[in-house]
């Protein structure tokens, strides 16, 4: 049955959000079957690439946290150093416009997925480095390397997901279900490699002790510089194969992930849409032709349709700030209170949820503005917990008990799963409009991320409102 708009859809109580703003469209739902699992495959392996750098420090982290000078402060430290990275997009953007005849998008890929390669070389044996640094030591060469490969992550999102805007929609879900999976590999190494366990102050010993991981942090960091290189391979068959060209969609492309759909091409336009298209091009006289009632009714959609562009792209940025920039930097606060274990497992597990969330999406057969209303509400109470652990560090609610474990690794797991499953739902609703679209939601991800890491940043560093627990 076909999606409903307009006054009859409100009277019977249906949804009157323009029919292009749902996904899958409408008759539509499922997962499509005219597709090439190779395509699939390669989409992945290359989504890896996005952010693998980068969750490869946050899932390390209750072991960096152990050695670093900074101590628990580390990752507000290293929140902003990642932000440092959206100096990428921002050259990129520039340079782009500067010079639009010598840019190729695919060539950068490959050298930013080379680079990154390189960074979690070097990361594997810079990570417990110091340098004396305004009358205290500091991480200096870690904070360096994690921002090089914030580079790569952070320069992803206007140009990693736009390249693949110029592929057929079947794949922009399964590139986002590899960029989920740049947390969920890490993750993975990560419970192999293991914590060790809580800290314990022994028999008559002042002096707490952990005991040590199955393997180091340099082995880890080796093992994604691997990965990364995978990637690297990934991205140059998905470009250069022709049974992977042969999957773009019907669409005129231009420097700068820049490209309009064809009228043949997927995405499709729904009826009230290509209404909307087909009288924005007829001359005056015949809009003066039309009924009034008529007139009313399209231009009632245009507003609902900028409304509802503007909406979605302030909540990815709403969402992309607590959950990039500002939550990431007091989980420390808010897990280890509760033990090592506890922050291990909250956030490996986390990092976990990301794929999972975007692999929800081949079954969701309705995606609407109303529902990720509704998710983003539904975050509210999950993010006031982390919230109130945190602020209550060193001594949270249910401390020292089982329940509270649980119930901290619980919050954080799905809080960090609905933000990564309204940015995918948000992502597929905004596609539809072409490739500069994606590049604005990558833009906003990246606005949000900014603002939340400079605020915790502050609040952490400079407040005192958040207190570090010491096991003896």
């Amino acid at each position: 049955m076909g999606c409903a708009s307009g006054i009859g859809a409100k009277e019977r109580g249906e949804s009157c959000v323009p029919s292009s703003w749902q996904w899958p469209p409408c008759g539509g739902g499922g997962v499509r079957s005219d597709r090439r699992l190779t395509v699939d495959l390669l989409a992945i392996l290359f989504g890896i690439g996005s952010w693998l750098g980068v969750n490869s420090v946050y899932v390390q982290l209750p072991l960096l946290v152990q050695r670093a000078p900074e101590g628990w402060n580390l990752p507000s430290f290293l929140v902003v150093t990642i932000q440092l990275g959206n100096i990428g997009p921002l050259l990129y953007t520039v340079a782009a416009r500067a010079w639009p005849k010598v840019f190729r998008d695919a060539y950068l890929i490959r050298a930013l997925l080379l680079l990154g390669s390189a960074a979690a070389l070097a990361t594997a044996f810079a990570y417990d480095q110091t340098l004396y640094v305004f009358g205290a030591d500091r991480s200096v060469p870690l904070f360096i390397t994690v921002f090089v490969v914030a580079l790569v992550g952070c320069t992803s999102s206007v140009l990693f997901m736009p390249y693949m805007g110029r592929f057929r929609d079947v794949y922009l879900i399964t590139y986002l279900i590899g960029e989920g999976f740049s947390g969920f590999v890490p993750s993975i190494v990560a419970l192999v490699q293991g914590v060790g366990g809580n800290a314990d102050t022994g028999t008559g010993t002042y002096e707490a002790y952990t005991p040590p991981p199955r393997f180091g942090t340099n082995v880890y960091f080796l093992i994604s510089s691997a990965i990364l290189l995978v990637s690297f391979v990934a991205f140059t068959l998905l470009d250069r194969l022709p049974l992977c060209v042969a999957e773009h969609a019907a669409v005129t492309i231009a420097n700068g992930n820049h490209y309009t759909y064809e009228a043949s091409s997927p995405p499709k336009t729904t009826k009230s849409h290509q209404t909307d298209e087909t009288t924005a091009g007829k001359p005056k006289l015949a809009m003066l032709a039309m009924p009034e009632q008529e007139q009313e009714s399209q231009h009632r959609n245009r507003n609902r349709r900028s409304s509802s562009y503007w909406l979605l792209l302030t909540l990815i940025g709403i969402m992309c700030l607590f959950g990039n920039g500002f939550f990431p930097s007091i989980q420390s606060y808010s897990c280890l209170p509760y033990g090592n274990v506890a922050y291990h497992l909250a956030v490996t597990l986390s990092s976990m949820a990301n794929p999972a969330a975007c692999f929800l999406a081949f079954f969701v057969r309705r995606n609407t503005v109303r529902l990720n209303v509704l998710l983003v509400a539904l975050f509210v109470p999950f993010a006031a917990y982390a919230m109130v652990t945190a602020l209550t560090s060193p001594a949270p609610p249910l401390m020292h008990q089982t329940v509270g474990s649980v119930l901290v690794v619980a919050c954080w797991t799905v809080l960090i799963g609905l933000v990564s499953y309204v940015r995918l739902a948000i992502t597929t609703l905004l596609r539809r409009e072409g490739g500069q679209t994606l590049v604005w939601v990558g833009v906003a991800s990246q606005l949000g991320s900014l603002a939340g890491s400079l605020l915790s940043f502050g609040l952490v560093n400079y407040t005192g409102a958040f207190e570090q627990y010491y096991p003896c």
